[in-house]
């Protein structure tokens, strides 16, 4: 028999290093979301208008990002990937509304900025949806039954 509390300790070390490998993968993901978000918006920002640009880059790069994580962050998790999308897609609307909103407001203080600077702004509008979504999908889709 081990020491009184051993097991205890033991599960708590095993969640903190669950934790740390999900915001791990999480970070990698979302850096690269952010950047792939960016970039697929300054793209399609020369041919469209800034609300089109990042609902179409938002929409490609949400369902990237949500499969992604489904698999590598929150792999364990008995979360289906119709379950995953679907909760994913309750946060698109958000993220939709918040990163559409920086950016008309961007251009409405600066009226002739380009794509690339207006993909500069969303650069941390991105990144502030990702904090919010590693936080919503961690805690309410993929958590985990805890006895």
């Amino acid at each position: 028999m081990g020491r009184p509390g051993t097991r205890h300790t033991t599960s708590g070390r095993l969640r903190r290093a669950g934790l740390t490998r999900e915001v791990g993968w999480f970070a990698v993901i979302g850096a690269a979301s952010t950047v792939a978000q960016a970039l697929l918006y300054w793209v399609l920002r020369h041919w469209s208008p800034p609300v089109l640009a990042n609902l179409a880059s938002l929409l490609v790069i949400t369902a990237l990002n949500t499969e992604a994580n489904r698999r590598l962050t929150f792999r364990g998790s008995a979360v289906r990937a119709l379950r995953a999308h679907l909760a994913a897609g309750g946060l698109f609307v958000l993220a939709y509304l918040f990163t559409s909103g920086a950016v008309l407001l961007f251009r409405h203080y600066r009226p002739t900025a380009s794509p690339a600077q207006e993909a500069l702004v969303l650069v941390p509008a991105f990144a502030l949806v990702t904090v919010v979504r590693f936080t919503v999908l961690r805690l309410a889709v993929f958590e985990r039954r805890r006895r």
